[in-house]
């Protein structure tokens, strides 16, 4: 424990000069972007020359850039992320509103592709070149060229639409009805990681290939250990190295896959949100929004950095 202590401390500060250098590269390009804050702030009033002069000159606009971006550090240190132009209310209310839904998205995703992966992965390693394993390979193959958005769209029509299993679009409150958030979500989430699932599961198949045919397992399983004991106790550990660190890399793809779901299915998370401050011109939400989805990406790889640890304990040596 001492060791992943220290190995995951060692990550967190490395962790700083990373969220700055996101943060840096948001505030560059935000500020030389084409929107106006003070344009957007005043949007439809028609304000005059003076008015845009004054907001600017009170919210720091008018500074040189290195001021604005350590005023910026400290206003995110205190968890402010501007005022929304559109409803002049604090980003971070609305980005507290809509992120719930994202996660639950993201993460009833992730779920539902680790699943997809390991079972798919491991029957085609072990039945590899036999009609399972092909089977298996076909539809992973299918599942990498398929686009979310268009499995979303097929879906809607074919579960939905025509056959009335599950609502077009919407969102309702786990807390007010289980059963009704699942049948919201079910259809988003599989759109979401079927794309996702289709690629880890060729990634498992071929780790857990060539785990079947190092000597340790041959060696396990002439000693009279059952199959399915060397496969759940060694192989699939020795195996998950290589999906893991995929599958933090396609964190950031459900994260942001999720913009597109959000919006064909009428969700109202981060996606929704982010389309609406792009349409109507919102630079504080964009810029919330980005900081909060980048924010989370990190944090994710940060736990996949430990799952690396708990999966193989030679990392930790390697990393001492």
């Amino acid at each position: 424990m001492i060791a992943i202590a220290r190995i995951l401390a060692r990550r967190v500060v490395l962790l700083v000069p990373l969220m700055l250098g996101i943060v840096l590269f948001v505030f560059l390009v935000m500020r030389f972007s084409d929107v106006d804050p003070a344009s957007a702030f005043f949007q439809g009033a028609n304000p005059t020359p003076r008015q845009l002069h004054d907001f600017r000159q009170q919210n720091g606009l008018l500074d040189p850039l290195p001021v604005r971006y350590v005023h910026f550090v400290g206003d995110l240190l205190h968890g402010d992320l501007g005022i929304s132009a559109l409803t002049r209310a604090p980003v971070v209310e609305q980005v507290t509103t809509a992120l719930p839904l994202t996660l639950q998205l993201t993460f009833l995703g992730l779920g539902i592709a680790v699943v997809l992966a390991l079972t798919g992965g491991v029957t085609a390693a072990i039945y590899r070149d036999r009609l399972p394993d092909q089977l298996v390979r076909v539809v992973s193959l299918t599942g990498v060229a398929a686009p979310g958005f268009w499995l979303a769209l097929l879906m809607i029509q074919y579960l939905a639409v025509d056959r009335g299993w599950f609502p077009t679009g919407g969102y309702i409150n786990p807390a007010d009805s289980p059963s009704g958030w699942l049948r919201t979500m079910t259809l988003p989430a599989f759109a979401l990681s079927l794309p996702v699932a289709a690629q880890l599961t060729r990634i498992v198949r071929t780790a857990v290939v060539e785990e079947l045919d190092k000597d340790y397992v041959r060696t396990a399983i002439g000693s009279g250990l059952p199959p399915r004991v060397v496969v759940g106790r060694n192989v699939l550990r020795n195996a998950l190295i290589n999906p893991l660190t995929v599958l933090g890399l396609r964190v950031g793809y459900l994260l942001g896959g999720a913009v597109v779901i959000e919006t064909i299915f009428s969700l109202p998370g981060m996606g929704k949100l982010m389309i609406d401050a792009v349409q109507n011109g919102d630079p504080a939400v964009v810029q919330g929004v980005v900081l909060t989805t980048a924010t989370g990406f990190v944090v994710v790889n940060l736990v996949i950095d430990i799952l690396y640890l708990l999966v193989n304990p030679r990392l930790r040596d390697a990393a001492r």
